[in-house]
């Protein structure tokens, strides 16, 4: 049936509940309590940045209270979790707010997605019933389903924004199982994703002042299989409501079965959406005497049970509306145009009444599957290119006024000392300039009186050891010795730059009482004679390798890979110290992640030039097992301005190093 859609109404709930407080004569409006989250917080009380938790359930889970207006803010990164749920509900007029600081103006020094990864961290996604963003868990819905049932309806009164979910069932979907009672949400601009559902409600009631809402949300379903859509809702009425359930304004709903789906199997309770300025694309346009669907906007048990009110929206697909048991009652579906209502369908299906069948493929409408392109934080560093393949580790240095590049040539593993041996090239022309160090690799360089010196480490006996220094003025001549040996520990990876009293070193260990890796740090008055700081360390509590180090304006740079598990991703972080042993992260973290199809799981091996006027960042990046290759990117200034950029916001103090760990007054 066609009619006029609802008069347009508030068409979401309502915010969070704001505490005024006057202060020299001004209104200032604040949060009841704001709780963080950041990977880069040390897990404390989630109060600042500094002390943010590192996972969102913990945030969520110190919510004080009933009494609405707390703020979880979440720093934009992937967060691991599933099955998340409060401690509390919101309250009227006072919604909770789960957040993501996409563009940084909630202080967390970065910008881009707060992505909610339900998946299994090893295995990749994980669609199995019950398991997805939202924490909600039915008892006996299969024989493996022994856990006691819990219901989403925690989550009563909360607003979600900028947030990415994905990598289970469901994406931001809410299932009340067994408390079918008010409910109300906010969701807005996020991306929603799941094998089921991409987004929805069930087995709640809806309140007539407090619509269900969801806003500028990709709401995405991956199944053609069983009661999957891209929207999903079922609101237990045991009559069709007076005014709509749930308002869809603004959102793309795309899913291979349907975009929007009502009711269930078995169930003959009543929903009502509405769907404004929206765009609902089904991705099945078979046959007729094929696989086709059901329709776009699909009722599951019989047409009565679902209604939709849309204003201004498109919807693609194999035909606009059906039935998936009660076939024949797909023309009970009830439904009202108003505004500019468009559908393109197979050419040998209806239309419904109030629809204006388009004939030509709508590529505007198309072309709004693709969510938002994510901000990958500070833009610093441009133009990646490829310089080297197959090769992990390549320094560069500046040469008699010739930009250099150290290549370690050696296998990935195994071989003979004659396997391992540094090359230095003219990086233009690609000139060999010099061959040393034949058993030796992981190299880094730098130039001082003349002289090019250089700092690698031994393969010997399948593992690497000690530092050796090799320097020569005329690149034919070379010197070596052994200027740090390893003590109950194998060493790597090595870094030397002059810093405000002599020479400083970072080098990598696997020193057996802290997780593997950590960067400890010696210093020298001439390059040849070096003294360990054993107070100094970073890493004590992650996996911390690779180092870079440079002195610029006071301040000590380090640029060096993380490994923050459970994501199998390896990414440069840079943090800086005046003492090197207190150090503080960039607060938008990290400065170089894999990106593309032809950079893997791995940006790592971090080393640094300044040389024409611009800054070069050199980086490695593969598979971690089987391939790497070398690339680097440009920053078009100055090393100096190139750190500073990345502490316009302040640092968060690493507590991951051996001063941190020491107990202060």
């Amino acid at each position: 049936m066609t009619g006029r859609a609802p008069a347009r109404a508030a068409l979401c709930a309502r915010g969070p509940r704001l505490v005024a407080l006057l202060i020299a004569g001004l209104i200032v409006r604040a949060y009841s309590m704001d709780l963080y989250v950041s990977k880069l917080g040390d897990d404390s009380d989630g109060r600042t940045w500094q002390t943010a938790f590192v996972t969102v359930q913990k945030a969520l889970l110190a919510v004080p209270d009933d009494l609405g207006g707390h703020r979880v803010i979440v720093r934009p990164d992937t967060y691991v979790e599933a099955n998340l749920c409060p401690a509390h509900k919101g309250a009227a007029g006072a919604y909770n707010e789960l957040v993501g600081d996409h563009d940084g103006r909630l202080g967390s020094g970065t910008t881009g997605w707060a992505v909610l990864d339900s998946g299994d961290p090893a295995k990749g996604f994980k669609s199995y019933d019950w398991w997805g963003t939202i924490r909600a868990y039915s008892k006996g819905w299969s024989a493996e389903h022994t856990e006691e049932t819990f219901s989403s309806t925690l989550w009563d009164r909360w607003t979600f924004r900028r947030l990415y979910a994905s990598g289970g069932d469901a994406g931001i979907f809410f299932d009340g199982t067994n408390r079918v009672e008010p409910f109300s949400v906010l969701v807005e601009d996020c991306v929603s994703i799941g094998r089921a559902f991409g987004g929805g409600v069930a087995s709640v009631l809806s309140r007539p002042d407090e619509q269900i809402c969801f806003r500028r949300c990709y709401l995405w379903a991956l199944d053609w299989w069983g009661d999957t859509s891209g929207a999903y809702v079922r609101v237990e009425n045991p009559a069709m409501p007076a005014q709509p359930d749930v308002l869809f304004d603004d959102c793309t709903m795309v899913g291979p079965q349907c975009s929007l789906k009502g009711g269930n199997y078995g169930f003959t309770t009543f929903t009502w959406a509405r769907a404004v300025n929206c765009r609902l694309i089904t991705l099945n346009f078979s046959q007729p005497v094929g696989t086709p669907t059901d329709g776009i906007v699909q009722s599951v048990q019989n047409g009565k049970y679902f209604q939709v009110s849309f204003e201004n929206c498109t919807l693609m697909g194999y035909k606009v509306f059906g039935v998936k048991v009660d076939k024949d009652t797909a023309n009970e579906i009830r439904y009202q145009t108003s505004g500019s209502c468009l559908a393109y369908v197979q050419f040998q299906q209806d239309v419904p009444k109030g629809f204006h069948r388009l004939g030509h493929w709508p590529v505007d409408v198309f072309q709004t599957l693709l969510p938002p392109a994510p901000s990958r934080g500070l833009p610093l560093l441009r133009e990646r290119e490829l310089v080297r393949r197959d090769m992990c580790e390549l320094a560069p240095v500046v040469w008699q006024d010739r930009l250099c590049h150290l290549e370690c040539v050696r296998p990935p593993s195994g071989g003979s000392a004659a396997d391992y041996y540094l090359l230095l090239k003219d990086a233009e022309s690609g000139r060999e300039l010099a061959r040393f160090a034949t058993g030796y690799s992981l190299a880094s360089a730098i130039v001082h009186d003349g002289k090019l010196w250089v700092f690698a480490s031994r393969f010997e006996a399948g593992d690497w050891n000690d530092v050796t220094l090799f320097h020569s003025a005329d690149l034919q001549t070379w010197t070596s010795q052994v200027v740090v040996r390893q003590e109950n520990e194998h060493l790597f990876n090595s870094s030397v730059c002059q810093g405000a009293d002599g020479f400083v070193m970072a080098y990598e260990s696997n020193d057996p009482a802290y997780p593997p890796f950590t960067i400890k740090f010696a210093t020298s008055p001439d390059l040849q004679t070096w003294t360990r700081l054993p107070d100094a360390i970073v890493g004590t509590n992650r996996y911390a390798a690779c180092p870079c180090v440079r002195y610029a304006d006071g301040y000590y740079y380090l640029m060096y890979l993380e490994n923050r598990a459970p994501r199998h991703v390896f990414e440069t972080y840079i943090s800086r110290s005046t003492d090197l042993r207190t150090w503080h992260l960039s607060a938008a973290n990290p400065i170089l992640a894999p990106l593309g199809t032809d950079e893997g799981i791995n940006a790592s091996d971090p080393e640094i030039v300044e040389f024409g006027g611009r800054t070069y960042v050199y980086f490695s990046v593969g598979d971690q097992l089987t391939w790497m290759n070398g690339k680097r990117a440009a920053y078009p200034g100055p090393m100096g301005a190139f750190f500073a950029e990345w502490f316009a916001t302040p640092g968060i103090e690493d507590r991951g190093t051996a001063a941190a760990a020491t107990p202060r007054p």
